[in-house]
């Protein structure tokens, strides 16, 4: 599923086409994603787009009438292509700009969202709840051992809580725990400052990096060039598990935690 870093590169690779451009025509072939396209979608055709922007893993498409939201979902992609370029499978949703140019979504699974939402966006269900943004002075020591206090839960399971910070999905917070020396299923709220402080900022940094190589290639992404990214030449735990750990040479170990897989060094990152 693309992250926080993976949505922030489409988003610095699709504003430039998009910005000051008048939309001419919003073509749905296929209007069931995540949940379904609403007819008043529409109400973007004539309006100019003023930013596209990012909250957490959502891209917004502002105009003065009201606000697209867009979602990759777990196989999204935005492309931006010359108008009249011929769909293709899974092709879904064209919006038709005034520059001759497409910004065309794709989504193989149709796990993704294409919404309207009027002004203000913060009463939007699905923004309204999310926390700060990792790259932000939002997001601080402090406010995250607020956020920790009393709780038991696996400190991985909470720096992937959206309600805590947003953005920081499994590959990531796999990296920022062992950067940070910190076992994945350490209690949350017994983590003390100090480890917390450099939580914060492997986070940070391990985000900003991601974005600087164009996001990280698993499986399905791809930037807004069509071009892979390259921040999985970077990892030195996810999807190592049974590997040797870069640090100590130690075997890593694999659980699953919430569902989601989990790899940490028992040396580097012990309870």
């Amino acid at each position: 599923m693309p992250e926080l870093p993976e949505v922030e590169v489409t988003r610095q690779g699709v504003a430039p086409y998009l910005v000051d451009q008048t939309v001419e025509q919003l073509i749905v072939r296929n209007a069931s994603l995540r949940w379904p396209v609403p007819d008043v979608a529409q109400n973007i055709v004539g309006q100019t787009i003023k930013s596209v922007r990012r909250r957490a893993k959502y891209l917004l498409i502002d105009t003065d009438a009201g606000i697209t939201i867009v979602h990759l979902g777990m196989s999204g992609s935005l492309r931006i292509l010359p108008r009249g370029t011929p769909a293709e499978k899974h092709d879904h949703i064209d919006l038709v700009l005034q520059n001759g140019r497409i910004l065309r979504y794709n989504d193989p699974r149709r796990f993704g969202a294409w919404l309207w939402y009027e002004l203000p966006e913060e009463a939007h269900p699905l923004l309204s709840k999310l926390g700060p943004e990792p790259l932000t002075d939002a997001f601080n020591p402090n406010q995250l051992q607020a956020a920790l206090v009393g709780k038991q839960k696996a400190i991985k399971l909470c720096l992937m809580d959206n309600h805590i910070v947003v953005g920081v999905g499994n590959i990531y917070a796999n990296e920022a725990l062992f950067a940070a020396n910190i076992h994945p299923q350490a209690a949350a709220g017994s983590i003390d400052i100090a480890r917390l402080t450099v939580l914060v900022t492997e986070v940070k940094t391990i985000l900003a990096n991601a974005i600087t190589q164009g996001g990280t290639t698993l499986k399905d992404f791809t930037n807004a060039d069509g071009k892979p990214g390259y921040f999985a030449q970077k990892l030195h735990v996810y999807g190592r598990g049974g590997e040797t750990c870069t640090t100590c040479g130690n075997l890593l170990s694999e659980i699953k935690l919430g569902q989601r897989t989990t790899v940490f060094c028992g040396l580097c990152q012990a309870r």
